[in-house]
């Protein structure tokens, strides 16, 4: 049966917009190259990333959202949203293959009139350049005449309760005016405001500036951290009056290291690179070493080596809340701490195995006897089913790394 809308590339991008389209009543086809997990989630399963429920699976496949490795389903809609991965190759930048392959795709099946969309995060330029390219010559259509093409930048907040799909505003540069109109249409279907860029290469640029933000400013609170921590200052409480001023302030808090899909751009092909997040990509880098830092003074100071210690680490996800790991420090954490000859286990309510060099992780069933156990505890991850007050009572040190625990409850970072 055809479909209105087609989601090429069914991760913790796409799974999302799919689940908003089919809430909103669009038929929708979800394509990926994995057929394991294109199985998985025609049996009503949740991705192993978490990004959403199997409950909320269901109610989708429910709904008429119907998941497919087989590309012909691509030939039959008329809007197609090409969100498949960009993570970072060996030299940082980001790796462009999983578009190509969903554009080669598209490209040997799409028909004149479809609106053809890129969400996934890519250098400025890829729309007009690489994307059009491979539809055009797969085509034979060209773009802007023949079918519309757009970028719109992915905003999501996984596990948000406040920023939903609807309620977030999408970004939307065409190739054209007629493609930018296009591809609004779609959207206004799906979110409450639409804002109109003025091409692909400012609408690209958006999510650049977005993705970057977020990473120099965590950097700069992270070096605060430091700097608090031999200074002998609170910076919680630093943070906490800081962001009372209404204007020219947004706090930003520090932690064991920066995690999530987004990761920082510090340059764009052959153009400058972009120093400022070059450092700040440094900077959080070099926080789970910190980490480990603190971990084995905080150790010494209470008469123990880190050699032989037992250390129990709690919340090993990148997000509270959530299953998903995607670039979660714990595992370098981990890594360094065994490095050191420590003993290490974890506990965390949305990870029920964990690897580390291969090599399983314990994971501990009851958390405050972990903790009453262990040398030391380092919260990585604030869940909401952490106790924290009652967790500093058991456990025999506590280093507390995002500033959860009641004042004077732990040592922080």
């Amino acid at each position: 049966m055809p479909a209105d809308l087609a989601v090429i590339g069914l991760g913790h991008h796409g799974l999302p917009l799919a689940q908003a389209a089919t809430a909103a009543g669009i038929g929708t086809v979800g394509y990926d190259t994995d057929p394991r997990s294109v199985a998985e989630l025609a049996a009503g399963r949740s991705p192993v990333d978490g990004s959403l429920t199997a409950p909320e699976i269901r109610r989708m496949l429910s709904g008429g959202f119907r998941p497919t490795a087989d590309p012909a389903a691509l030939g039959r809609v008329r809007t197609a949203v090409l969100c498949a991965p960009t993570p970072p190759g060996p030299d940082h930048a980001l790796d462009l293959t999983g578009v190509a392959d969903a554009a080669r795709a598209l490209a040997a099946r799409l028909r004149p009139h479809t609106t053809v969309v890129l969400e996934s995060p890519v250098p400025p330029g890829t729309t007009e350049g690489l994307l059009r390219e491979l539809l055009e010559a797969g085509s034979g259509l060209r773009a802007g005449r023949d079918f519309h093409l757009a970028y719109s930048p992915g905003r999501l907040d996984p596990g948000s309760r406040t920023h939903g799909f609807a309620g977030t505003p999408k970004v939307i540069g065409g190739l054209t005016p007629a493609c930018t109109e296009a591809a609004a249409a779609f959207y206004g279907r799906l979110t409450d405001k639409v804002v109109r860029a003025r091409g692909p290469r400012e609408a690209e640029t958006v999510k650049l500036l977005e993705t970057n933000f977020r990473h120099v400013n965590i950097a700069l609170v992270n070096e605060m951290a430091v700097l608090c921590h031999e200074l002998g200052v609170d910076l919680w409480d630093v943070i906490r009056c800081a962001e009372t001023k209404p204007f020219g302030f947004q706090a930003f808090r520090p932690g064991p290291g920066v995690g999530g899909h987004g990761v920082p751009v510090d340059t764009v092909g052959t153009h400058r690179p972009l120093r400022l997040v070059e450092l700040a990509g440094q900077v959080n880098e070099r926080m789970p070493q910190y980490v480990v830092q603190r971990a084995a003074t905080l150790l010494n100071e209470h008469g123990k080596s880190a050699r032989g210690a037992r250390i129990l680490l709690l919340g090993i996800t990148y997000k509270p809340d959530l299953p998903d790991r995607q670039g979660s420090p714990a595992d370098e954490i981990a890594r360094r701490l065994m490095d050191l000859g420590a003993t290490v286990s974890y506990h965390d309510p949305h990870v029920p195995d964990w690897r580390v060099r291969e090599l399983p992780v314990p994971r501990a069933d009851s958390l405050y006897e972990a903790a009453a156990h262990a040398d030391l505890t380092i919260l990585l991850q604030h869940h909401r089913t952490y106790d924290l007050q009652g967790l500093a009572v058991k456990a025999q040190l506590l280093l507390d790394t995002r500033g959860a625990t009641p004042g004077g409850a732990a040592h922080r970072l």
